[in-house]
């Protein structure tokens, strides 16, 4: 048997397109031509109710709506035909909200005939096929296809073209409480900081780290050696090994900028406005340069 392959950015959409045209148990509908992109009045479509993206970037859309009203919408929206000689939206939800704001009467759309089933399914694997949906938008479309369609993590990876952990990894997001879940939709928390405060387990737990990380800008490192220190708060460093401290991100900067300037490691230690520069050589010639660079006229 041959190996499935993993399938490049949209192809996933597009085979599941013919699936849904020549599906048996499609509902009764208005005939319309399919196919060919046709102009359809952007008051006559509605949008999707399988619509898992609850974000849209409003300086995205402002540059989106500009474009379409210098050169109009370059791909076709996708849409199926439903009761009332209306359409509802499959794909190109964006498109269709710019070109409102541009101004335009109408909007270039394909037409594909597809049961309520056949027209979720669409949805969602569009929609995680796309790179700019948050990690709780696509944990919550995960989660629906698996709840819709009784799709295991493998079968979700392959009809999305995703690894089956990244897929897994997604999914275990939701186990957050809500409130975190809220920080990462909203970008306080990465996908990075989220994955390393779920070794936590408790749900309490998990939240007080969240605001801890939050009120000091930990990197995703530095929560990492965080939550080790609540799992493991008898474990003792390693010979030669020291923890990694947590460093203010202005004290960070200077200690890095002194790190480009010199070309050797510069640690600065701060308490308070208070402390040392510590600066660290190999050899006596970077000592010799570090040398002239101080005390040159």
């Amino acid at each position: 048997m041959e190996t499935p392959k993993k399938r490049g950015l949209g192809r996933g959409l597009e085979s599941l397109l013919p699936r849904a045209q020549a599906a048996a148990e499609a509902p009764a509908q208005p005939q319309v031509e399919t196919g060919k992109p046709r102009e359809i009045a952007v008051g006559e479509i509605d949008r999707s109710p399988y619509q898992t993206r609850s974000r849209f970037d409003e300086a995205e859309l402002v540059e989106l709506a500009a474009s379409i009203s210098a050169t109009g919408v370059v791909q076709p929206i996708v849409v199926r035909p439903v009761a009332g000689g209306r359409f509802q939206l499959i794909a190109g939800e964006r498109r269709w909200l710019a070109s409102q704001r541009a101004g335009k009467e109408t909007v270039p759309a394909i037409v594909r005939h597809a049961s309520d089933e056949q027209a979720m399914e669409m949805t969602i694997v569009e929609n995680l096929q796309r790179s700019d949906l948050n990690p709780m938008e696509q944990a919550r479309a995960y989660e629906q296809l698996a709840q819709q369609f009784q799709l295991t993590q493998e079968q979700m990876a392959k009809r999305t073209g995703k690894d089956r952990a990244s897929v897994a990894n997604f999914l275990r997001l939701l186990r957050l409480p809500v409130s975190v879940q809220a920080q990462v939709e909203s970008g306080d928390l990465t996908f990075g900081h989220a994955r390393t405060l779920l070794a936590l387990e408790d749900p309490e737990t998990i939240l007080k780290a969240a605001q801890k990380v939050t009120a000091l800008s930990m990197s995703v490192r530095q929560t990492e050696s965080y939550v080790q220190g609540l799992l493991n708060p008898e474990a003792k460093p390693a010979k030669g090994e020291q923890k990694e401290k947590l460093v203010d991100p202005n004290v960070r900067e200077v200690q890095d900028t002194l790190q480009r300037a010199l070309g050797l490691k510069v640690r600065v230690e701060d308490r308070k406005g208070r402390g040392r520069v510590i600066i660290e050589y190999g050899k006596i010639e970077e000592f010799d340069h570090l040398l002239e660079m101080l005390v040159k006229d």
